[in-house]
């Protein structure tokens, strides 16, 4: 039990402290689209993190990343068509719509940054779901890895962080077997 809280409150430390900087480009994790095709509050804090980074210089491209949600949009899409309705240029916006789930969208994200020579990426999400994404990225031989929390929380979160706890192991165990 010991292990576990300690272990919470450093995903929580390593959540909320955001990297300072700058990096090729911000990866924003999808999440619901309500039915009636706006992005629910969640996502709508991750997109406008990003959103803020790019307007700030910190990163020059943004990829989106979710998959179909059972709403009936593709959550990328419409992070990708809020981000253009902001004034970001299309070219500075990449889609993975097949980011269905958080070891999804670090597998895609690894095949954009080699074929576009990424080499730094600022991950947003919200907090608990930042150590993880960030294990994720590693353990596919990425090296600098920052984050930046969405400022939305809510009741769910505590639920959230004892999944990111188990979560984290299950990907750490995941990378040790793959040799990173």
């Amino acid at each position: 039990m010991a292990w576990f809280l300690i272990h919470t409150m450093l995903i929580v430390v390593d959540g909320l402290m955001d990297s300072p900087g700058k990096a090729d480009v911000a990866l924003i994790l999808g999440n619901t689209v309500h039915e009636n095709g706006k992005m629910s509050a969640r996502l709508q804090s991750r997109v406008e993190k990003g959103l803020d980074l790019y307007r700030a210089g910190r990163v020059k491209t943004i990829v989106v990343s979710g998959g179909l949600g059972k709403e009936g949009f593709y959550e990328a899409e419409v992070m990708k068509n809020y981000l253009l309705a902001q004034q970001v240029p299309a070219a500075r916006v990449i889609v993975d719509n097949k980011g269905n789930t958080t070891q999804l969208t670090a597998l895609n994200f690894n095949q954009i940054r080699k074929k576009l020579g990424f080499r730094s990426v600022i991950v947003v999400s919200q907090y608990y779901h930042l150590s993880r994404t960030k294990l994720a990225l590693r353990n596919l031989g990425m090296e600098n890895v920052y984050s930046a929390h969405a400022p939305y929380f809510e009741f769910r979160d505590l639920y959230s962080l004892v999944r990111e706890f188990f979560g984290f192991y299950a990907y750490l165990l995941q990378g040790l077997a793959q040799g990173t």
